[in-house]
């Protein structure tokens, strides 16, 4: 059964892309810690992010750092932090937060956006892209 990234990779579920290539996907987390929380994917579904070949591994920190480069331009903040937990979605990813104080790393503090502040920070962010 296809994980709800791969849904969102496959247009099935609705997400405020960042950037795509042929091989990964970038988008905004709908449950942010902070403003411009992105979770960056490969396309190809492995559960275990050091279960993914080392090419694929590469290829992800690789669109990651570009992603976070621009993220920072968009976003102010202190540094974008990067973590990779996995335990809610079996599909291996990279959270990218934008940072200004550790209680944005903890998973625990959300905040909430709106629609239109969504699709604000994708454009920007997609643009530099």
């Amino acid at each position: 059964m296809a994980s709800i990234f791969t849904k969102i990779i496959n247009g099935e579920i609705p997400s405020y892309k960042i950037a795509e290539d042929e091989n990964f996907y970038a988008f905004l987390d709908i449950n942010p810690n902070a403003k411009g929380h992105t979770l960056c994917i490969p396309k190809k579904e492995v559960d275990k992010i050091f279960e993914l070949d080392e090419e694929t591994y590469m290829g992800l920190m690789a669109f990651s750092r570009k992603v976070a480069v621009a993220l920072k331009k968009v976003i102010d903040c202190k540094r974008v932090g990067i973590a990779v937990v996995g335990l809610e979605v079996p599909h291996a990813h990279v959270h990218l937060i934008p940072l200004n104080h550790m209680g944005e790393m903890t998973f625990q503090q959300k905040i909430k956006l709106s629609d239109d502040e969504f699709k604000s920070i994708a454009e920007k962010v997609s643009a530099l892209l």
